[in-house]
């Protein structure tokens, strides 16, 4: 019986002897501060003015810089040891930095970046890993790994990156943060080490988008101006296809979200890999040639190939000296990129700058002022650490492909959490048009909330896969009616809407849509009620109250038609049919 209880403790001891050694194993993994910080610092802002001037806008918040940053005193040091012996200290500070110190926040350290800022990935073997506080089994992502770290374990209210093909925007996907990769060119990159002088791009993570507005303000120095709610969010559909969890977790929050702040009518769908095909021709112009004619390569797979194309020439130009002379020690993928010999002619570098051109343009007129383009951030959930996933050539193409188009066309783009599938975070990304800077800012502010509450109910949801079916089924057949309109066959038209319906019967658009084919085979009953219907689902539906007002002036319901014209103005001032047809009405019958 001794023996036995001996034997017990013996087990006992031998069972705490392993937690705590698991427990010593983890407290050495997760630093205290979570690996982000490369070196802590203070840079403090100036004495707040006296009343009555305002006090500085950024007062009460701390943020830290990437280690790509200039801090006058310090070495920049790139991810990289051998960078950070063969540098002397900054002179001076980055205007960046400078800027938002003296905007009122203090400036606490400098974080982590992959080795020399170069993969998308987060993993630095020469400064360890910093730890993803959203997954810390998986990647934080990078270039810009510990700034994202540093603000999802909540040490800073914001920090500074630097995006070249995703260096902001994966790490606050992978962390679960608001990544902000603003416009090409529109903040100095002085005092910053260039990666690709073409596509960089100062930008910033956030907790909140508050933070992030009151921030992003100060750094785009932008005068004040009304606040402008989206015409038009488009929905990138062949994108959400790349997506490697079930693409319905992202889109559905946003097209919630989007019918409650501005109406269904706003919600609208593109396939970018048909436009861009049509409106980038030198994409095509330039691969003729390396892709042995065959043409089945998607664009959006040529618009990867050539920003990784322009980020390692740009990056052997400026960089191939000190790498040839000091032979660091690199990362073996990192090391195949950069040494690789790039078999590229002078024209055809000029090639890839013209797509550069195109692309703008191109995203410019599909968004104009009033656009927002809904595309997933990454394809991928973060990987695990270590994985060998990330130097596939499914993961590669799949992230470039996504991230390129921001890259390339120097419009702005916002990374938003959704919360998490599988334990893993989820993001989706709203691209303005170059410039569009301020107007993504604001309607970012505006819907955040709400994608955060849809967010949370489509996890929870427990839609079976065949009422998801039944949705996507219905929203084909709806384009199908929606050709037949165009091609003016109102009653084939009628009968793919009805056949909508049947397969989702709350969706506003497919009734407001039957109802203007019934409009024009002058069916003004069935148009009325069909508008009555979807203005029932849609109370913001603006179509619909100019469709049922045309309808009911149709049938003499003057009066109400007025009012139904007189309410579509109000959700849509600017509306000029809305304005003419109320106005015409009031003159005549009043």
């Amino acid at each position: 019986m001794a023996s036995h209880a001996a034997n017990l403790w013996v087990l006992l001891g031998l069972g705490l002897a392993g937690i705590f050694l698991m427990t010593k194993r983890l407290k050495k993994t997760i630093k205290a501060d979570f690996g982000a910080f490369i070196q802590k610092l203070e840079l403090l802002p100036p004495p707040q003015p006296a009343p009555p001037k305002a006090p500085h806008p950024l007062t009460g918040l701390n943020f830290a810089v990437s280690d790509v940053f200039d801090i006058e005193g310090y070495v920049t040091g790139f991810g990289h040891p051998d960078w950070f012996r063969t540098h002397e200290p900054s002179t001076r500070t980055s205007p960046v930095v400078l800027a938002l110190v003296e905007g009122g926040a203090t400036c606490i350290g400098k974080t982590v970046v992959d080795e020399l800022a170069y993969s998308i990935h987060g993993e630095n073997k020469h400064y360890s890993t910093p730890t993803n506080p959203a997954a810390p089994a998986r990647i934080p992502g990078g270039s810009s790994s510990g700034a994202a770290v540093a603000v999802a374990a909540d040490f800073v209210d914001f920090s500074l990156g630097i995006d070249t093909l995703g260096g902001i925007r994966v790490p606050a996907a992978f962390c679960g943060v608001i990544g902000f990769r603003p416009s090409y060119g529109v903040i100095s990159n002085t005092g910053i080490i260039p990666v690709s002088s073409s596509l960089d791009t100062v930008g910033l993570f956030a907790k909140d988008p508050s933070t992030l507005r009151r921030v992003g303000l100060v750094l785009l120095q932008l005068p004040f101006s009304v606040q402008r709610n989206p015409k038009q969010i488009l929905l990138a559909d062949d994108c959400f296809e790349l997506l490697k969890i079930p693409k319905d977790r992202i889109s559905q929050v946003v097209t919630n979200s989007t019918e409650k702040h501005f109406g269904r009518q706003v919600l609208k769908h593109e396939n970018l890999e048909k436009y861009f095909s049509s409106k980038v021709p030198s994409l095509k112009e330039f691969y003729s040639q390396k892709i042995n004619g065959d043409s089945k390569i998607s664009s959006l797979t040529l618009l990867a190939n050539v920003a990784q194309i322009l980020q390692r020439y740009e990056f052997k130009c400026t960089h191939g000296e000190w790498i040839h002379s000091e032979k660091p020690v690199l990362d073996s993928a990192i090391s195949a990129q950069i040494n690789e010999t790039l078999d590229m002619t002078d024209k055809e570098i000029e090639i890839c700058k013209l797509v550069r051109t195109e692309m703008r343009l191109a995203v410019n007129n599909l968004l104009k002022d009033d656009g927002i383009l809904v595309i997933p951030t990454t394809a991928y959930p973060p990987p695990k650490l270590g994985s060998k996933e990330i130097f596939s050539d499914d993961y590669q193409n799949r992230s470039f492909s996504l991230l390129s188009i921001a890259s390339i066309s120097g419009c702005c783009q916002v990374t938003l959490p959704l919360g998490y599938h599988d334990k893993c975070p989820v993001s989706v990304s709203f691209i303005a048009r170059h410039g569009g800077d301020r107007f993504l800012l604001d309607t970012v502010q505006t819907v955040y909330s709400s994608l955060q509450e849809h967010a949370d109910t489509v996890a929870k949801s427990k839609l079976s896969p065949n009422a998801v079916k039944q949705e996507h089924s219905a929203e084909a057949v709806k384009e199908k009616g929606n050709q037949a309109y165009k091609d003016k066959q109102w009653q084939k038209a009628i009968g793919f809407y009805t056949e909508a319906i049947k397969l989702s019967d709350n969706n506003a658009t497919y009734y407001s849509n039957r109802a203007a084919a019934y409009l024009e085979l002058g069916s003004f009953l069935q148009a009325e009620t069909d508008c009555t219907k979807a203005i029932s689902l849609d109370k913001k539906n603006v179509k619909a109250y100019l469709r049922r007002g045309t309808a009911r002036e149709m049938l003499g319901y003057y009066k109400e038609a007025i009012e139904d014209f007189s309410y579509a103005l109000v959700l849509e001032p600017t509306n000029k049919r809305a304005a003419l047809s109320a106005d015409r009405l009031r003159k005549v019958f009043q």
